[in-house]
């Protein structure tokens, strides 16, 4: 059985390709996006279109990470964590003359809290805690909490905080046409008995 053909540019299969509302932004600062190993694996994740859609932005899977080798000799200095904390960090303290790194953990809530657990110097890191707005529209995988966002909703949010006035909501685009499409292939009654709230 031949594999399906995949889009060079998007790297998604033909016939589902995201290339003609992609963009690509550019970015103060550097994005790097740790992923558990099983998310990489599902065809959904939104973590390659936001490491896609933002210049310089890597995508790292893997279970234990080395900070130096990823971030460099001064990782603690230059980085920050994105993730919800009720002592997070406030805009003003974030600017890109002393915070270089913004990290970002992509998996299930499980699978994110396992991430931390192997990896203890996360917890070293000054977090930054996203406002959302709007509630998450990746409407065919649900997050345990109210306020869960996907990666890229996550990423979309925080450079819009940090990056005010600039508005990098038009990254969204891909990813809401991947759901749409996914829905489309699913067929609209199956996705409501299985996805609708009720």
């Amino acid at each position: 059985m031949s594999k399906r053909q995949l889009c060079p540019q998007c790297e998604r299969p033909l016939r589902t390709c995201l290339c003609d509302v992609m963009v690509v932004r550019d970015c103060a600062y550097r994005l790097f996006i740790l992923q558990d190993p099983k998310e990489a694996k599902h065809a959904l994740s939104s973590a390659p279109l936001l490491a896609k859609s933002v210049i310089g932005a890597q995508l790292i899977v893997g279970e234990t990470f080395e900070p130096v080798l990823i971030l460099g000799e001064n990782w603690q200095r230059d980085s920050v964590l994105i993730f919800p904390d009720e002592n997070s960090i406030s805009v003003a303290n974030i600017h890109p003359n002393t915070i270089k790194n913004l990290i970002l953990l992509d998996g299930t809530w499980r699978k994110v809290t396992r991430l931390m657990h192997l990896n203890p110097w996360l917890n070293t890191l000054p977090r930054f805690a996203i406002t959302a707005h709007n509630n998450s529209q990746y409407k065919i995988r649900r997050s345990p909490r109210a306020d869960g966002l996907s990666t890229i909703e996550a990423g979309v949010c925080a450079l819009n905080e940090l990056h005010a006035p600039q508005d990098y909501s038009n990254i969204l685009l891909a990813f809401n046409k991947m759901i749409d499409l996914q829905i489309e292939a699913m067929g609209t009654e199956t996705f409501n008995s299985n996805y609708s709230e009720h």
